[in-house]
């Protein structure tokens, strides 16, 4: 019986072999490296004994600051298979960021992938009382001077001089309990101080037995490694690919992704809303080029996928001639849609933030299945998600085998289960709050639709109150404006104020392409947002839209900025949320001349 997240590994490696496992694209190559089973659970043997030969061993917080790469997933099941603990950083995390977490885990050793994290890591050995030695899987990166700093490859050998054994290691693995912990995951601190999440072996072993009862998924697929393996979705995602004997392809920059996907042609792969807002985006603006002709196709060929979706959802029998319909329209429009995605794409699990439930139809509609789902890094991942057979849009899916659910009287969501995770690091006081009796309080507020369906409604602590003493939903007056073509991101303002405001990007791509607005090619984001012609258009927009909200709800002024929220301009945390708090701060003057 496999308890442990390595003897999973070591077993599927026994059973595959000189198969792939990783494939990986250098920065600067145009061909992928491969790596097999066999090499992987010997790279992960070398690093578990240079961890020994160091003086580390069960129960050591072992840090990895890196984009995703092979390097990353080695070090992750070396580390835990000297019983260590893992500690993952965002590869955009600021050095205090990262100096708030190696103090509180008084850590001592951390991988990192790149020059930048290299030279974050050696400012906090120079700062910090605890960390000593730096492994950098960037070898161009290191100065030989410094004897706190290795490469990988010098790392790496440790293992093969080493005085232990993969027989040491065995034994090691066998002491191992169900509920040793694995990992520390940070949360992205959109509110308060960052909250070290404690998983346990167990809790992950959970995760894969209950999705093994939910997803389709075998040993042929190819996933993409997109998302940040710092984060649980992904690197949860990752542990059930391996389970299954999946090839895993890393992207080291998610910006590049679709550019990629035609490369690597993956089966699967793990994605946020945002991804596919931009997506669609993309196809909206192109579709607008077009002769009218040409649109009207198109049109009717979405229309045939939206009918063939809404009895796949079902699961019930396509009738004969939308069956022929859906023939002509996956050749004219949908498997060109498709080859966006590389082509082979069949399923796409999709978390992390709200989506507009017109978006997932599009994507069910051009032939792809979005998982969509529910989850945190406290329930290791997914709590709820789509069935294959049976799913409902508007909803976050059925609640996962051997999971609970129920909601308390206002409304927030409780998840009891094997994959709760067992209290934040060091705040005994924090843990307390939600966790009551084995059930955990998620601080999302939710329903169940009529169908059984979990509906995540909002964060309970975004949920705020005019001053005229109504509660507003800031989610989904964002998810309307979001939903129009022209409008990119909106935040909504109106905590304890007399109306509700909004900051708004707009969608430059698809305002060019307005000829009455006069923009012009050289014109700048700022230019266009600064044109009365531009904010006429889009103040008409903003209350058509709005029509179907009470009064208190509608967005009764807005400010429009030229630069979109992101990871880079800390507007968005690591899995692309808004960071609310720093976004009211950093636009405190604007906000308040619409007051």
């Amino acid at each position: 019986m496999e308890q442990h997240l390595v003897q999973v590994l070591r077993n599927r490696a026994a059973q595959y072999t000189d198969r792939e496992v990783f494939r990986f694209r250098p920065s600067g190559s145009k061909t992928y490296q491969s790596t097999t089973w066999k090499e992987v659970v010997l790279h992960v043997d070398e690093v578990a004994l240079s961890l020994l030969s160091l003086g580390f061993g069960p129960k050591s917080n072992i840090g990895i600051f890196s984009a995703n790469k092979p390097e990353w997933t080695i070090a992750d099941y070396g580390i835990m298979a000297i019983r260590g603990v893992v500690v993952p950083f965002f590869s955009t995390a600021s050095k205090t960021q990262v100096k708030y977490i190696v103090d509180e885990t008084s850590m001592q050793l951390m991988f990192v992938g790149n020059k930048e994290q290299l030279e974050s890591a050696v400012w906090l050995m120079n700062n910090n009382s605890t960390l000593r030695k730096v492994v950098s899987f960037d070898e161009t990166a290191i100065d030989g001077k410094d004897e706190r700093l290795m490469g990988w490859s010098d790392f790496m050998a440790l293992g093969k001089q080493a005085a232990a054994s993969t027989t040491d290691l065995e034994k090691i693995l066998a002491q191992a309990e169900p509920d040793d912990l694995a990992t520390i995951i940070y949360t992205s601190g959109t509110t308060g101080e960052p909250k070290g999440v404690m998983l346990g072996q167990d809790n992950f072993i959970s995760c894969l037995k209950i999705h093994d009862q939910r997803l389709d998924v075998n040993d042929k697929d190819v996933s993409m490694c997109f998302l940040p393996l710092s984060h649980i979705f992904e690197r949860a995602w990752s542990f059930y690919m391996i389970h299954c004997g999946v090839t895993l392809v890393f992207l080291e920059n998610p910006k590049s992704v679709i550019e990629e996907l035609p490369l690597a042609q993956p089966t699967l792969m793990c994605t946020v809303p945002r991804f596919f807002e931009k997506t669609y985006e993309g196809i909206r603006a192109e579709e607008a080029k077009w002769s009218p002709i040409k649109r009207k196709i198109f049109d009717w060929t979405i229309k045939v996928g939206y009918e063939r979706s809404e009895y796949l959802k079902d699961s019930l029998p396509i009738p004969m001639g939308l069956q022929i319909k859906y023939k002509i329209a996956n050749k004219v429009t949908l498997q060109k849609l498709r080859s966006i995605f590389g082509g082979s794409i069949r399923t796409m699990p999709c978390s992390g933030a709200a989506i507009r439930t017109e978006l997932l139809r599009f994507f069910h509609a051009t032939g792809i299945f979005v998982n969509y789902g529910y989850g945190a890094s406290e329930t290791t991942a997914t709590v709820s998600c789509f069935r294959t057979d049976h799913y409902e849009f508007g909803s976050c899916g059925t609640v996962m085998p051997d999971v609970e659910v129920k909601m308390d009287e206002k409304g927030e969501i409780l998840v009891k289960a094997a994959t709760v995770f067992k209290g934040y690091y060091n705040k005994p006081n924090e843990t307390a709050k939600v966790l009551t009796d084995g059930w955990y309080h998620t601080g999302d507020k939710g329903s169940f639709s009529s169908l059984g369906n979990l509906v995540m409604e909002d964060r309970l602590n975004d949920i705020f109150k005019t001053s005229g003493g109504k509660y507003v939903s800031p989610q989904k007056i964002e998810l309307l404006l979001s939903n129009d073509p022209f409008i990119e991101q909106a935040i909504v303002i109106g905590d304890n104020r007399k109306y509700i405001s909004a900051l708004i990007i707009p969608s430059f791509l698809t305002l060019k392409l307005r000829t009455e607005l006069n923009i012009l090619p050289e014109h700048s984001p700022q230019e266009i947002i600064d044109n009365p012609l531009v904010i006429g258009f889009l103040n008409e927009r903003i209350k058509e839209i709005q029509e179907e909200l009470t009064p208190y709800e509608r967005v009764v002024k807005f400010t429009l900025l030229p630069e979109a929220f992101s990871i880079e301009n800390d507007s968005l945390t690591g899995t692309l949320k808004l960071k609310r708090k720093v976004i009211n701060l950093k636009f405190q003057e604007l906000i308040e001349k619409m007051y």
